[in-house]
C-alpha cells in the first residue's frame, strides 16, 4: 500500500514538474514574440520617421561600408571582454547587468532577462560575442539609443550611428515594410537595384538562407542581424 502512494505521489511530481517546464517554455516564447513585435512597431516607426533619407541605392553601397563596420563593431571586443568577469567567452546575466548599469541603463530586471534569452540564439545560457553585438542593437533600438549625447562613452555613442546605419540596411531590404524579409523580395533587391551589379540567383538564394534560421521564409530582424555579422565579416575568435 505504501509503495503504491509513494509512485503515484512520485507520478504527480514528474506531471507537475513537466507542465512547469511546458508553462516555461510557452512563457518564454511568448516573450519572445513580444519582444518581435515591439521591434516591427518600432522599425516601422522608424521608416515612416527616416527611410526617405537613406542614401542607400545598390548592393554595392552596402558592401563599401563594409570596413568601416568591422572596424566600428570590433572596439566591442575589448568591452566584452572587459565584462566577461571569469574570461568564459560568454556574459553571464550577472555580468549584463553590470554592463548595462555601467553604461547608466537602468532597465527593469525582467525586460533585461527578456532581452538576454531573446539573444541568447543557441541556448547556451551565456552571451557570446556575436550574440552581444546584436543584444546592444536592439537595446539601442527599443530603450535608449546609444548614439545621445548623454551617453558615458564616446565608442558606444559611434556604434549607436553605426546601428542607425545596419537599421537602414534592413529597411532596403524591407521593400514591403512589415518588418520582415522574405526571399523573393531579397532576391529581387539585391539584383534589380543596379542591374550591372546582378549577383547570381544561387548567391542571394544562400544568403537567404543563411539568415533563415527557423527555415519558416521569412527573417526578422533579429536574424537578419547575426547574418549581417556574419556578411561583414567580424571575427569572434580575434
Amino acid at each position: 500500500m505504501t509503495l503504491k502512494i509513494s509512485v503515484a505521489r512520485y507520478e504527480e511530481i514528474f506531471l507537475a514538474n513537466k507542465m512547469g517546464a511546458v508553462i516555461c517554455c510557452i512563457s518564454e516564447q511568448g516573450e519572445k514574440k513580444s519582444l518581435e513585435r515591439k521591434l516591427e512597431k518600432k522599425i516601422a516607426e522608424i521608416r515612416r520617421n527616416k527611410f526617405g533619407q537613406t542614401k542607400l541605392k545598390s548592393i554595392d553601397s552596402i558592401v563599401m561600408l563594409f570596413p568601416m563596420f568591422k572596424e566600428r563593431l570590433k572596439t566591442l571586443r575589448g568591452m566584452f571582454e572587459q565584462y566577461d568577469e571569469d574570461s568564459n567567452e560568454s556574459i553571464e546575466p550577472h555580468e549584463l547587468q553590470t554592463f548595462l548599469e555601467d553604461l547608466q541603463l537602468h532597465l527593469p530586471e525582467n525586460e533585461i532577462e527578456n532581452f538576454f534569452q531573446y539573444c541568447d540564439i543557441d541556448g547556451s545560457k551565456g552571451i557570446q560575442f556575436n550574440e552581444f553585438i546584436v543584444l546592444l542593437c536592439l537595446i539601442h533600438i527599443l530603450t535608449e539609443p546609444l548614439s545621445s549625447d548623454n551617453s558615458p562613452k564616446e565608442e558606444l555613442a559611434q556604434l549607436g550611428q553605426v546601428f542607425d546605419k545596419i537599421i537602414e540596411i534592413f529597411l532596403f531590404f524591407d521593400q514591403n515594410g512589415d518588418g520582415k524579409l522574405n526571399k523573393k523580395d531579397m532576391v529581387r533587391t539585391m539584383n534589380e537595384t543596379n542591374p550591372r551589379e546582378r549577383s547570381p540567383a544561387h548567391v542571394t538564394k544562400n544568403r537567404f538562407r543563411e539568415m533563415d534560421w527557423d527555415k519558416n521564409g521569412q527573417v526578422t530582424f533579429r536574424e537578419f542581424l547575426f547574418g549581417f555579422i556574419n556578411w561583414v565579416g567580424i571575427d569572434v575568435d580575434e
